[in-house]
Formats: C-alpha cells, sequence, structure tokens
C-alpha cells in the first residue's frame, strides 16, 4: 500500500496524493478518483498560490513604487498588470502540480504560437504598451503638465495618462489622443517640469532711438510685474541689427509656471513696455522696402504730339 500511495504522488503531484485519499478513504474509482483528485488540487494549489503571491508582492510593489514617487494614477494599472502575472503564474503552476503535465505541455505550445499571432498582429499596442511603463517610470511629464512635442507642432495640458495612450487637452479645448510611442520616441519639451521658467522676448526699436534709454524702461517694466522674479533678475541685450530695427532681447523669470501664468505675464509686460515707448517717443519700427528705378512708357512721344494737335 505504501509504494501504490508513493507512486500517484510521484506521478501526480498534488493531484495523485488527492487521488490516492479519495479511493482509500472515499472508495471511489481510480478514474474518477484520478480526474476529481486533479480537479481539486488544481484549484487549492491556484488560490493558495494567488492569495500567498498577492499577500507577499503587492506590498512589495507599494513600497517600491513609493520610493519611486509614481502618482496614483500610474500605481493602478501597475498593479493591474502586477496582479494578471501572479494569475498566470499560479495557474501554471496549479497545472503541473495537480497532474496535469501533458495539458500544460500542450497548452504552452498553443500559447507560444498565439503570443507570437498576436505579437505580429498588435506590434504597435505592443509598442504603446511598453512606451506606458516608460512614462510611469521614467516620469518626462505628469497630470496637470504643459507639454510640446512633434517640434511645437502640438501643445497642450496633460489630462490623462494610461498603459496605451496619453490624452492632453490643447488650449482651443480639443483633446488630443496619443499614442504613447510618439512620446516616447519624440522630444518632449515640458516648460513646467520645474519651479522656474524663462522667458524670453524681442523687442524692436528704431536706429534713431536710445538704446540706454529702451534698456533702462524694458528692465523697469519688468520689475513691476508680480509674476516676475527679482532673483534672478531680467536681463536686456542687444542681440540684433535688423533691417529697420535694433532687436533688444529681454530675458526674464517665471516662479512656478503654468500655460496660463506665462501668458498672463508675458502679455502685461509687453503691453507695458510698449506704452512706455510711446510715451517716451521710442518707436517700434515695422519693415519697409524702397524700390528705385525707371519706367519708361513705350508711345509717349505718340500720345504728346497727339495731345498738342
Amino acid at each position: 500500500m505504501s509504494g501504490a500511495a508513493v507512486f500517484p504522488l510521484q506521478a501526480g503531484g498534488a493531484g495523485g496524493f488527492v487521488s490516492q485519499w479519495l479511493q482509500d478513504t472515499l472508495g471511489i474509482g481510480a478514474s474518477y478518483a484520478t480526474a476529481l483528485g486533479q480537479a481539486i488540487a488544481f484549484v487549492v494549489v491556484a488560490v493558495v498560490l494567488y492569495v500567498v503571491g498577492k499577500a507577499v508582492l503587492h506590498p512589495v510593489a507599494d513600497r517600491v513604487m513609493e520610493r519611486r514617487d509614481l502618482d496614483e494614477h500610474a500605481k493602478h494599472p501597475l498593479k493591474k498588470v502586477l496582479s494578471i502575472a501572479i494569475v498566470s503564474v499560479a495557474i501554471g503552476l496549479a497545472f503541473a502540480l495537480a497532474g496535469y503535465g501533458n495539458i500544460l505541455v500542450a497548452l504552452t505550445t498553443v500559447a507560444a504560437a498565439a503570443t507570437l499571432a498576436i505579437g505580429f498582429a498588435m506590434q504597435d499596442v505592443i509598442a504603446n504598451f511598453v512606451a506606458g511603463v516608460f512614462i510611469y517610470t521614467d516620469k518626462p511629464f505628469r497630470i496637470g503638465d504643459w507639454i510640446e512635442w512633434d517640434n511645437g507642432t502640438y501643445s497642450g495640458e496633460v489630462e490623462d495618462i494610461s498603459l496605451r495612450v496619453t490624452r492632453v487637452k490643447t488650449f482651443d479645448n480639443e483633446l488630443l489622443t496619443v499614442p504613447n510611442s510618439n512620446l516616447t520616441s519624440d522630444v518632449i519639451k515640458n516648460p513646467v517640469a520645474k519651479d522656474k521658467l524663462r522667458v524670453q522676448f524681442l523687442f524692436g526699436i528704431g536706429y534713431e532711438d536710445d538704446i540706454d534709454e529702451a534698456t533702462d524702461i524694458i528692465v523697469e517694466e519688468a520689475e513691476k510685474i508680480d509674476g516676475i522674479m527679482d532673483d534672478p533678475g531680467v536681463s536686456v541685450r542687444l542681440t540684433e541689427l535688423g533691417g529697420s530695427s535694433v532687436g533688444l532681447k529681454s530675458r526674464f523669470w517665471i516662479a512656478d509656471p503654468s500655460r496660463s501664468d506665462f501668458v498672463k505675464t508675458r502679455g502685461e509686460y509687453v503691453q507695458n513696455v510698449k506704452e512706455r515707448f510711446d510715451e517716451v517717443g521710442i518707436d517700434i519700427p515695422y519693415p519697409t522696402r524702397t524700390l528705385e528705378g525707371e519706367l519708361a512708357i513705350e508711345g509717349a512721344d505718340f500720345a504728346e504730339a497727339t495731345a498738342n494737335e
């Protein structure tokens, strides 16, 4: 009996052990006991492995994500992926321990073929998924950030980040659904990622105007704007001698920038400088073009002779 009891356990794992117990205790026939024992062992082992795996791995994952300072929107899908992985491993091990060796091999072969076919058919989806994972881990931007990409062709405020797409609301209140692979394969500009933003604006004055006076006005008006930082302060440099104007570039800093603060502050500043220029008679010239040459009119002698008659 002991040899018979050991053989099912070795051959069928937990399923063989349960089958033998059913035969010895309840007197169930060997064929029925084997099928029922494997089924019971599969369910029990799968449940136990899932519960233990979730109890052990989820707290570890939580600590890792806290250490990485991931946002809540990033934690949820990553936890879902971890749960799917735990279920997959639990089912696979349960198949093996229950004695479904042949079935497990067959399922593995089918799964491998299906994975290959799905991989070819869903290359873009998989690429976007992997890109989404990189966005979660690298954190090039967060929800609420103002970003620009594709050389400034697109810009807006990030509304949502998922594992496949990122949703961006433009400043015209349009919603852009962007595949994550587009964002990870391109240069992303995030003007609000840091605690301050430097803004530049080029003022043009006439060649006859006083450069020092214009520079003083540009600096003074910047210092009057609450949204412009005092340290570092505004700087003005002559950067351009254009065809019709002298270019003075102003560089100033905005604290805790957002798109609305950037537009409002820059607009108020530029308007104030323009009004001061008008008060002191400093022109902001516009491009002019002078055409020189001669105009010959054929038949002019005939027309003059006709008029004299």
